[in-house]
């Protein structure tokens, strides 16, 4: 598996902290989220980079196995198992050598080698034929994709599904976003000779929503005017996630104005009680079929502009 630098991915580096981190996901994600660059692949493919990278260095455990393991940081409890394993057994044969696969990994040895012999260098779990010293297998890892509609993803609710015949129930935490991955830790195939089960990973798909458009956090959403309320001023009402609000028109809105609604936007992922923002854009509704009478009346207001 190629080296993937996270944090250079997010344009930080190692001593950034969590609100760093957060800040340029937010930055990056808002720049490069579909939505804002329709049928552009490259930056399709980079705002998937910067999910993965965020949904590492944004979970401190994550982070740690990543600072410490690289590339290899999923399956960094494998090796210090591995590693936990050839000590029992050396002290039990009085030796100071034991085979995984056919290399040593004793105290010192580079840890990549564990994962080059075990997983074959791909960091598949369960695609290797080589087992540990014990003789055990872990289970193959499963993968799946769940479709979700944006209001769905907005708030943290169950699902039940089928995995190889078994009935599977998650939680799914409100903020999750399109692209983004979890792993359901013994959810896999099962292991061989008495080996641990392999894991889950479900791969979310967010679809649109008719109303809203999401980026990072935040939320778009265009919401027409009549042309008499934005001339002399007024309310509109506005949709949000979870009701509406009446927002108050300035006289003599531009079409095309934007206005925020702070804390209106889509719920931060697994960060209870803080969202993003909500972006409305007017669009401004000239009126049409007029009478005789009301071209007059506007005649004479182009009159008084001159």
């Amino acid at each position: 598996m190629a080296y993937i630098d996270y944090y250079k991915i997010l344009g930080i580096d190692k001593k950034s902290s969590a609100d760093q981190i957060k800040k340029a996901y937010r930055k990056l994600a808002r720049k490069y989220h579909p939505d804002v660059n329709p049928g552009d692949k490259q930056a399709e493919k980079k705002f998937k980079e910067i999910n993965e990278a965020n949904e590492v260095l944004s979970h401190p455990q994550n982070r740690e196995k990543y600072d410490k393991y690289g590339e290899n940081w999923k399956h960094g409890e494998e090796y210090e198992r591995a590693q936990q394993q050839q000590r029992q057994y050396q002290s039990q044969q009085g030796g100071s050598y034991s085979d995984f696969g056919g290399a040593d990994f004793g105290e010192g040895a580079d840890f990549s080698d564990f994962f080059q012999s075990m997983f074959g260098g791909g960091g598949g779990f369960g695609q290797s034929s080589r087992g540990s010293a014990s003789g055990k297998f872990k289970g193959q890892d499963v993968s799946a994709e769940l479709n979700l509609h944006l209001r769905d993803a907005a708030k943290t609710h169950q699902q039940t599904f089928d995995i190889n015949g078994k009935k599977v129930r998650i939680t799914i935490p409100a903020g999750v976003a399109d692209g983004q991955k979890i792993k359901l830790k013994g959810h896999g195939n099962p292991g061989a000779n008495g080996g641990p089960n392999g894991d889950l990973f479900i791969t979310f798909n967010i679809k649109d929503d008719a109303h809203f458009k999401r980026s990072g956090d935040d939320l778009t959403s265009d919401v027409e005017i009549d042309f008499y309320t934005a001339i002399l001023g007024g309310e509109v009402p506005i949709k949000t996630l979870d009701g509406s609000v009446n927002l108050k028109v300035k006289p003599e809105t531009a079409n095309g104005t934007k206005v925020r609604l702070k804390g209106k936007g889509f719920p931060v992922y697994k960060k209870e009680g803080e969202f993003g923002d909500l972006f409305v854009t007017y669009k401004i509704k000239i009126p049409t079929n007029l009478t005789a009478k009301e071209k007059e009346l506007f005649q004479q207001l182009k009159d008084l502009r001159r």
